[in-house]
């Protein structure tokens, strides 16, 4: 799910920002999350927030409680070290001697995984190439060959949660490539050395005990638990506290089994998490627009919503010329400002945002569902000749806008709300469309 743990963002409105996946495949996509916004299965603030019901060891039971407990095997001392202060932290959260001993048995510090976290936001995608792999015609077709292969099992999650299969079938999609590509990574291992590593230490060790509580529970063993680096897991890549909130049994045998090649539980999984943050059925996540001539870009944001017949009334129209059906308030999106395709979104869109943060991967997912469905590609043309902009092109963007008088509140990277106001001011103040667009054009021009 959702990863990407943490780095740069999927612009709102403008240049998309996309990272590598967190397997390093090409087979799998996740963009990027905003810190401030880590409310994925992946990264679930509710579920980062969630205990297990387990009483904790009282500071009188732990003297009792021999430690460590743990053969430590990692060739980092000071790795070694934080396990041995580790264990006692677990054992407070009620986790086992006799699981900790399991869980860390061959476990070492882990480089390449630091490696992959510290590069994380130099890669870069725009959201076209992004839609190209996301939506492309290989996956199309496997996913209609998933639904086909595991109908009867999705016609009973549809039925018990309310979520279209195509829905389910095109998250699957997105996470693991329909479980192709889970991720080899121990998790045990992967998470201890970014809570180690130290530079997001108190979430990566919140994941790691609820791992370990996972492993507790029976629902799988320490080296079967297995997944990204970033210690997503499964087919739809829940990390371990999102799991503990949201992951159901559906086969019935008493595990919560997301690891399985039955992809049942996982898919079922899917399909609890978007029921439980209020998913529509019958809605559509967006539909593709068509805008009127002098269209005011101030009108596509987030908070202002109208009704199909509203936005109708205004100019904008589907790709048919028609209004768009009355599937409740919408807003209207510009992933890549005025010179790409708009769309407009319903409640669905921000339901499938509690699985990643980024507009990319929710138009991914929603494009790639429609299209498993029958529906048609997206119409409108992208600004193709253009290139998302590095990481460092970013915070030097940042950096000019406030420069010049249009202050982005920081200077982070992440082409988030207040950057993007801050590009239409400076686009107004130049005669040009607001569309806040955050091009490279644009910062050749700040220049």
């Amino acid at each position: 799910m959702r990863w990407k743990t943490f780095g740069i963002v999927a612009v709102a409105t403008g240049l998309m920002s996309i990272q590598a996946s967190a397997f390093g495949s090409a087979q799998t996509l996740r963009p990027v999350l905003r810190p401030a916004q880590d409310i994925t299965p992946g990264l679930s603030k509710i579920a980062l927030q969630n205990q297990a019901l387990r009483p904790k060891l009282r500071p009188s039971d732990l003297a009792a409680v021999p430690v460590p407990v743990v053969t430590k095997t990692a060739s980092d001392p000071g790795f070694a070290r934080w396990i041995s202060g580790f264990e006692r932290r677990a054992r407070a959260h009620g986790i086992r001697a006799d699981v900790l001993r399991a869980a860390f048995k061959g476990v070492r510090y882990d480089p390449d995984v630091v490696r992959r976290d510290r590069n994380q936001s130099e890669f870069t995608k725009t959201i076209w190439e992004y839609l190209d792999s996301a939506a492309s015609d290989t996956r199309i077709r496997n996913g209609k060959a998933a639904l086909r292969k595991h109908n009867r099992k999705l016609d009973a999650i549809e039925k018990r949660y309310g979520v279209e299969k195509e829905v389910v079938v095109a998250v699957w999609g997105l996470e693991s490539a329909y479980g192709e590509y889970r991720g080899s990574n121990d998790i045990v291992q992967s998470l201890a050395t970014l809570a180690y590593d130290g530079r997001r230490g108190k979430f990566f060790e919140q994941q790691l005990i609820a791992a370990l509580k996972i492993i507790q529970n029976g629902d799988t063993s320490p080296r079967n638990m297995t997944g990204s680096w970033a210690g997503a897991m499964g087919h739809t890549q829940f990390i371990p506290t999102s799991y503990l909130a949201y992951a159901v049994d559906f086969t019935g045998d008493g595990k919560r089994d997301i690891w399985s090649d039955d992809p049942s539980d996982a898919l079922a999984s899917t399909a609890a998490y978007l029921a439980r943050f209020g998913w529509v059925k019958g809605q559509p996540w967006g539909v593709e627009v068509q805008l009127p001539r002098g269209f005011n870009y101030a009108q596509a944001n987030r908070k202002t919503t109208k009704s199909p017949g509203q936005w109708a009334r205004l100019g904008v129209v589907g790709v048919n010329g028609r209004a768009v059906p009355n599937y409740g308030n919408a807003s209207i999106l510009l992933p890549a400002g005025g010179q790409g395709a708009a769309f407009m979104i319903f409640k669905n869109f921000s339901v499938i945002e509690r699985y990643n943060t980024a507009d990319a991967y929710v138009i991914g997912v929603g494009h790639l569902s429609d299209r498993i469905k029958g529906g048609p590609a997206i119409k409108a043309s992208w600004p193709r000749g253009d290139r998302a902009l590095t990481f460092s092109e970013r915070k030097e963007m940042q950096q000019r806008l406030t420069r010049a008088g249009f202050s982005t509140q920081g200077v982070d990277g992440k082409i988030g709300p207040k950057t993007i106001e801050a590009v239409r001011a400076y686009q107004r103040s130049k005669g040009l469309a607001p569309d806040g667009y955050a091009s490279l054009s644009l910062l050749k021009r700040l220049r």
